[in-house]
């Protein structure tokens, strides 16, 4: 380990940034500068003046999004602040260019105040063609995502929730076909540990799909109407969740599960409870660096399929699996927001890329680096703003 920091800390000098501006225009006579700049870069301005649509004509607009975070929830580092954060936003803007050509910019914003948060990206969406939130704590998150999507007239995104829950459920789509589930849709039961921003995110996505009664676990135990540990959010899920309203802890909710899934602290799931779920139990444990229960010990208390969200394991749970192909088909098409079946669809589509009869227990998501993957994912994306009327294009 403290090899692997020196050498995390030694090539981040030696970069000093992991991406740079590059100029698209050539500007090296007066000509080609009278035609980049001042005075031919007046026409473009007059026309779009006139229509502001034409901006995705005449300038980056439609290739670029901003990441933006407010340093909160930065990996599993905790509110580190936004300078802390600028590495891994300028990391995520790395992976935009590198698998999908999109342009994205890191926008770390000094304050925790949503209302100062929200005006903040309102006030500068005009340069962008989609928004990238990124590692905002919840619940603040929620009200942040949602206020956006209300005012902004591009595509608001938040990564964490629905990235991760995206790919968790193309993940269990390939899964429950390899276990043999398939005629279980609709009538398994999935318990969820971390009630946030991710897990919240999962539960409402798995409900879309319709893979059956999700229950989430908080710090508390199961979260159900009315519990007086329940924040605004948790409860407004327990109108979609947890149908029987059970109460205990994920020890005691867990008997009989045919999914779990873990976006909260290493640990918490033992041996003995994945003993207690359903015969061949899907088990994806997410938590970072340390999973919920090791792959190792999961298999061998009996769970069929297993993931988590490092890298050194099989079936990683990784973001860069569904944001490049997510905003690459929300540019291509102009789209004017995300919907829940766009979500829907990036999943389905993502899961499509493993054909049914090469999954296997260490194969139910594609490698990051398959090149099948932006394009499979973009083109669902795109297929369905179009169907939706949301495209501009």
């Amino acid at each position: 380990m403290a090899d692997k920091r020196e050498i995390a800390l030694q090539k981040h000098k030696e970069w000093q940034g992991k991406i740079e501006v590059v100029t698209r225009a050539p500007i090296d006579n007066k000509e080609e500068l009278a035609v980049a700049y001042t005075p031919g870069v007046a026409e473009p301005c007059l026309e779009i003046e006139k229509d502001e649509s034409l901006a995705y004509e005449y300038t980056r607009k439609g290739n670029l999004v901003a990441v933006i975070t407010d340093g909160t929830a930065v990996l599993g580092l905790g509110d580190i602040g936004p300078s802390a954060g600028m590495p891994v936003m300028e990391g995520k803007c790395a992976l935009f260019k590198r698998f999908a050509g999109i342009d994205a910019f890191p926008i770390c914003v000094d304050s925790k105040d949503p209302k100062v948060i929200i005006d903040t990206i309102v006030n500068i969406s005009k340069s962008f063609g989609g928004i990238n939130l990124e590692d905002i704590s919840a619940p603040r998150c929620f009200e942040i995502e949602r206020e956006l999507i209300e005012r902004c007239d591009i595509p608001v995104f938040h990564d964490d929730q629905h990235g991760t829950a995206i790919i968790a459920s193309a993940a269990l789509l390939n899964a429950v076909k390899f276990t043999g589930r398939q005629d279980k849709m609709g009538q398994m039961k999935i318990v969820i540990s971390g009630a946030g921003a991710a897990g919240i995110s999962i539960a409402r996505l798995l409900n879309q799909i319709g893979f059956g009664d999700v229950i989430l676990c908080g710090r508390h135990g199961a979260i159900y109407q009315g519990a007086e540990t329940n924040d605004p959010e948790q409860e407004r899920m327990t109108a979609e969740t947890n149908r029987n309203n059970v109460k205990g802890s994920l020890a005691d909710v867990i008997k009989g599960a045919d999914i779990f899934v873990g976006v909260s602290k290493a640990g918490v799931l033992t041996q003995d409870m994945v003993r207690s779920m359903a015969k061949d139990p899907i088990v994806f444990a997410m938590a970072n660096p340390v999973p919920e229960i090791m792959p190792n010990l999961a298999v061998e208390a009996g769970a069929a399929v297993v993931g988590t969200g490092r890298s050194d394991f099989p079936n990683q749970v990784n973001n860069v699996l569904a944001f490049p192909g997510i905003f690459r088909g929300l540019l291509d098409v102009r789209a004017s927001r995300v919907t829940d079946s766009m979500k829907e669809a990036a999943a389905r589509a993502l899961a499509s890329v493993i054909p049914e009869e090469e999954l296997r227990a260490d194969y139910v998501l594609p490698d990051a680096f398959n090149p099948k993957v932006v394009e499979i994912v973009a083109k669902a994306v795109s297929d369905e703003a179009v169907r939706l009327g949301l495209n501009r294009k």
